[in-house]
C-alpha cells in the first residue's frame, strides 16, 4: 500500500466567526500554516484566496502572492482553488489565475481543481426547515470541464478532480476514458454532513457508494473530505482501504476538540495512519505516487 497523503483544506470559505479563530486569510497566515501542516504530516495544501475580513478574493495577485509566500518556507505542494465564488464567470475567467501563475516558477502552484459536474450548494438549516439561498450552483458544464483538463495539462499542472455524488466519479471516468486526464487521476470525494447537501453523506456507506462506481481498469489516487463535517470518524477506514486524507479547519470548525489549529487536524491523521501501520508521505513521495514529473 502506498503511503497517506494529507491534504490540508485550510480556510475554504470558513468565517472565524463560524467558531474557530484560527481560520487563515491573509497569503501570510496561509503560509504560516503550510510550514505548520507539512511539519504535522501534510504534503499537499489546498486554500481560497480571502481577504484580510474574510471575504473571498478571486484577484491573480492575492493567489500568486499567497503562492508564493507558500514556496518561499515550504516545500509543500500547493493546490489554489477556483473556487465557486466565480459562479457566474465563464471557464477563462475562471482558471485565469492558474495560467498566470504556471507561467512564473515563484508564483507556480502544482495542482488545478476540477470539479467533475454541476451541485446545488445553497445551505439548508435544518432546525428552521429552509434553505439561506436557493439559486447558488456551482456549475460545470462538459464544455468547461473539457476547457479545464485541456489547459490544465498544457500549463503543466495535475488536475484534482473533484466528486461530490457518483455522476461525478462517472464522469471522471470519462475523461479518463478521452484520455483528457492522464493517469494516476488525483481524485477527490466530497463527502458532506450538516449543512451541505449535494455530496455523499459523510459515513462509510457514503463513501463506499462513490468506490463502488470507481472505473476497474484506470489507475486513480482517491483521496476524501468531508466539506461541513468531522471527517476524523472515517479516517480509519479510509487509510485502512488504500485512500488519502483531505482535511482542515475550512471545511469543519471540528469544535469538538476546541479550536484546533489546522496543524492539529493534521498531525492527528498522521498520528491515525501510524496506527495502523501506514507511513505518511513527503511532498517528494506524494509527487511520486501521483505520477507528477
Amino acid at each position: 500500500m502506498e503511503k497517506l497523503i494529507i491534504e490540508a483544506r485550510v480556510n475554504e470559505f470558513m468565517m472565524r466567526e463560524e467558531g474557530n479563530p484560527n481560520v487563515p486569510y491573509t497569503p501570510h497566515e496561509i503560509a504560516v500554516d503550510a510550514v505548520e501542516c507539512r511539519e504535522a504530516g501534510a504534503s499537499i495544501l489546498h486554500f481560497h484566496a480571502r481577504r484580510a475580513d474574510g471575504a473571498p478574493d478571486h484577484d491573480t495577485e492575492t493567489y500568486a502572492e499567497t503562492v508564493r509566500q507558500i514556496l518561499a518556507t515550504s516545500d509543500i505542494l500547493v493546490h489554489p482553488t477556483l473556487g465557486y465564488a466565480t459562479l457566474d464567470a465563464g471557464p477563462e475567467a475562471r482558471l485565469d489565475h492558474i495560467l498566470k501563475m504556471a507561467a512564473d516558477p515563484k508564483r507556480r502552484p502544482h495542482f488545478a481543481p476540477m470539479d467533475a459536474g454541476s451541485v446545488n450548494v445553497d445551505r439548508y438549516k435544518p432546525q428552521e426547515r429552509r434553505f439561506e439561498t436557493t439559486e447558488l450552483i456551482y456549475k460545470n458544464s462538459t464544455g468547461t470541464l473539457t476547457y479545464f483538463a485541456e489547459n490544465i495539462r498544457k500549463a503543466g499542472l495535475k488536475p484534482c478532480l473533484t466528486s461530490w455524488n457518483v455522476g461525478f466519479t462517472r464522469y471522471a471516468s470519462a475523461f479518463l476514458d478521452m484520455g483528457l486526464v492522464d493517469e494516476p487521476a488525483y481524485l477527490l470525494f466530497v463527502l458532506n454532513d450538516n449543512a451541505y447537501l449535494g455530496g455523499h453523506p459523510g459515513t462509510l456507506k457514503g463513501l463506499q457508494a462513490h468506490l463502488d462506481f470507481l472505473p476497474p481498469n484506470r489507475r486513480i489516487e482517491w483521496t476524501v473530505c468531508n466539506f461541513g463535517g468531522n471527517l476524523l470518524a472515517l479516517a480509519a477506514p479510509i487509510i485502512s482501504l488504500g485512500g488519502h486524507i483531505a482535511i482542515g479547519i475550512g471545511d469543519y470548525t471540528y469544535h469538538e476538540l476546541g479550536q484546533p489549529k489546522n496543524a492539529d487536524i493534521i498531525r492527528r491523521v498522521a498520528n491515525i495512519a501510524r496506527e495502523l501501520g501506514r507511513e505518511v508521505a513527503t511532498p517528494e513521495e506524494a509527487k511520486r505516487i501521483l505520477g507528477m514529473p
